[in-house]
């Protein structure tokens, strides 16, 4: 800490010492965490495992959640007086402002009513069309030339590095709530260190993509379905630079798509079976975490969650202890599929090709395919026109009670309406603390 002016020290070994955490320190963030979680742990509440910025409280049938995001929090549950029990003491302790009910948290608009929650990022990307020029632009029907390859080689230097820096981070944020360009901008953010022109024109072709459902998000249905269903796959050798493949799943709660990803592979397959074996491992350790964070929430995990796979020789590798010439070279640590296979986990399903959801996630699709799978992960356009049988509800009736009123207004992005106790906090003063309920 550099000594503020003014102040004279007598010795030169002499520092300051921190009373209060302060913003812009690097000490700040821990402090501010250590202080709040040592709060709430008094408090009654238990740190989760999977996750430690979840913090549960279980007594009898009432439960509460909060998420810790550095000096914001989310706070849920089903015990409206827990829940004015434990703004009342965050208030006490750290001088709070309550929110009221969450409609919007780090760039997140939510939306919710009886048949469930929508989670978009309108208001982010309209910011990003708008800084790029783009709000006039023609929409793309998808996020990617189909069966484009991108290479370090591909077209000339770009000179304005910084603005494809800034652009590949803001869809990197945005992909929080919109997987359908995941595949996309991973390709894209590969080449940050050293971008081309052709690299460059690949993400505005995103942007022209997302021009046209700039409101689309995830919608999470209020359905008792709580199996776990999850797709995996790669791409064998597409990187032109490196050959290696690129593995990418998509993880299911019901009906509700929770854990998405795409990833180049760390090493080169020798076959396709070996890349869809790793992409297995990578998926079979998502699960893994998933199991803990639904123990922590206490979710009972019922049934082995159903892992689909559109390669057979993957599915014999991970079942058949009798293929292991076959397999001598293939990292230790990726037989993890096969443990947790033999543990009741997970089981493995074969899928048709044309039926493998993941494929989104490790390659360019046409048109047609890509909207078929696009409907199929649950994205849902809040501000479409198909979607007002979806985002109405029946418990909020009119005024004149003659029938349902819509839970968002289209002329106020971040507008929703709430059916259950869950509410927003945030400071007053700069004592490092910020809470959203």
């Amino acid at each position: 800490m550099t000594i503020p002016p003014g102040l004279h020290r007598s010795k030169n070994n002499q520092a300051c010492r921190l009373n209060k955490s302060l913003y812009g320190l690097k000490q700040a963030s821990r402090q501010w965490y250590s202080k709040l979680s040592e709060a709430l742990l008094t408090l009654g509440y238990i740190q989760g495992n999977a996750n430690h910025s979840m913090f549960t409280r279980k007594v009898g049938s009432s439960f509460t959640v909060l998420l810790v995001y550095v000096d914001d929090v989310v706070l849920s549950g089903n015990s409206p007086s827990e829940i004015t029990r434990v703004k009342a003491f965050l208030h006490e302790k750290f001088k709070i402002k309550d929110l009221g009910p969450l409609r919007y948290f780090l760039g997140l608009e939510v939306s919710r009513t009886s048949r469930g929650i929508h989670l978009n990022q309108h208001k982010y990307a309209l910011e990003i069309l708008s800084d790029m020029g783009m709000l006039a632009t023609k929409p793309s029907s998808t996020p990617m030339e189909p069966s484009s390859r991108l290479s370090r080689t591909t077209g000339s230097p770009l000179i304005d590095e910084f603005s494809y820096h800034r652009l590949v981070g803001r869809l990197l944020y945005l992909t929080t709530t919109r997987p359908d360009f995941c595949f996309a901008v991973q390709q894209l953010s590969q080449f940050v260190s050293c971008p081309r022109d052709a690299h460059h024109q690949a993400a505005l072709r995103i942007l022209k993509y997302l021009k046209g459902a700039p409101a689309s998000g995830l919608f999470f249905p209020s359905s008792p379905d709580i199996q776990v269903r999850a797709f995996a796959d790669s791409d064998w050798a597409c990187c032109p630079d490196t050959r290696r493949s690129t593995a990418g799943f998509c993880i299911f709660f019901g009906s509700s798509l929770v854990a998405w990803k795409t990833k180049k592979q760390s090493t080169v397959s020798r076959s396709s079976s070996k890349a869809e074996y790793r992409a297995l491992a990578i998926l079979t350790c998502e699960i893994q975490w998933l199991q803990h964070l639904f123990h922590d929430l206490h979710i009972q995990w019922l049934k082995p969650a159903s892992v689909f796979c559109d390669n057979k020789s993957a599915i014999y590798l991970a079942h058949n202890l009798a293929f292991h010439k076959r397999s001598i070279h293939i990292e230790i640590d990726f037989h993890i599929t096969r443990e947790k296979l033999q543990s009741g986990l997970l089981r493995l399903l074969p899928v048709t090709s044309s039926d493998q959801l993941a494929d989104m996630f490790t390659k360019s699709l046409p048109p047609a395919v890509f909207h078929t799978a696009l409907f199929k992960l649950g994205l849902v356009n809040i501000h479409g026109p198909t979607c007002e049988g979806v985002m109405r509800t029946s418990q909020n009736p009119s005024p004149d009670n003659k029938g349902p009123r819509p839970s968002a207004d289209t002329n106020s992005p971040t507008n929703s309406v709430s059916t259950s106790d869950d509410s927003c906090i945030m400071p007053t003063n700069h004592n490092r603390t910020n809470v959203v309920c």
